[in-house]
């Protein structure tokens, strides 16, 4: 059972935080941007100037909302922190991400399992201002909604390989773009080690590829563009997934009774 409750929005669309809610905000930001330079990519950095996010408060959905329409036609929706699979791959094929609106407590400031508005607004949001990761989204939520819940399981391994711990090849070196990565300290500093395993893009081999939720990731996958990202959809993925299921999962790189 969750620890916290979802935020609801008043009249006017607003969600209502709380003094010491904008202090651990403004802190996470603050703390983060500076960890995370030279590990992100620097399109991510761009991107959370882009969006208009700062230290100063929690930001408002609408906002975000308005600014990411403006940007790239995406845009996010409040949603209670777990929604059910077809809902969120619905609000993906509309480019809108679905974005928990309770911020974590200051004791839970370095992990939550669950997903806060930390995690969606900073980690997620930023680069839905990218046209081509724009599109990737789209494109993702549109497929995963048409194969429906017999493939969503290896459709979730490419949203977790990706979108939430997806690097990328740049001028600089490999860095991090998912949101896993950008709003956490631990994975942040793994994934940009040196020691962790990476591995170049490939969507036969991440849909084999299992993962746990509660450990740093041992391996990464590496694209070397968002548009790259974006082209690996066109492919017929449900004849993918169905060869995926017939070879079996690749070994785990983790303890699984761990």
């Amino acid at each position: 059972m969750s620890a916290y409750e979802s935020k609801h929005a008043d009249a006017f669309g607003r969600y209502s935080y709380s003094a010491e809610e904008d202090a651990v905000w403004g802190e996470l930001f603050t703390r983060q941007m500076a960890f995370l330079e030279g590990r992100m990519a620097p399109a991510f950095r761009d991107a959370v100037h882009r969006l208009g996010l700062t230290a100063a408060h929690v930001p408002q959905v609408a906002e975000v909302d308005a600014r990411l329409h403006d940007l790239t036609g995406a845009g996010v929706v409040g949603v209670p922190a777990i929604i059910p699979p077809s809902r969120f791959f619905e609000l993906l094929s509309a480019r809108k991400f679905p974005v928990a609106t309770f911020l974590r407590r200051r004791e839970d400031m370095d992990y939550i399992e669950e997903p806060d508005i930390f995690h969606e607004v900073f980690g997620h949001c930023p680069l839905l201002t990218d046209p081509d990761y724009a599109a990737f989204i789209e494109r993702f939520g549109k497929t995963a909604a048409r194969l429906g819940k017999p493939y969503s399981w290896r459709m979730f391994r490419l949203f977790w390989f990706t979108v939430e711990f997806g690097m990328i090849r740049t001028p600089e070196g490999i860095r991090g773009f998912g949101a896993g990565i950008a709003s956490s300290l631990s994975e942040a500093a793994h994934a940009t080690s040196g020691k962790a395993e990476m591995l170049p893009f490939d969507l036969m081999t991440v849909l084999r590829t299992p993962y746990r939720i509660d450990i740093v990731q041992p391996v990464y996958f590496v694209i070397d563009s968002f548009a790259q990202l974006a082209g690996s959809l066109e492919a017929d993925v449900g004849a993918m997934i169905d060869e995926a299921k017939r070879l079996g999962d690749l070994p785990a790189r983790f303890d699984k009774a761990a």
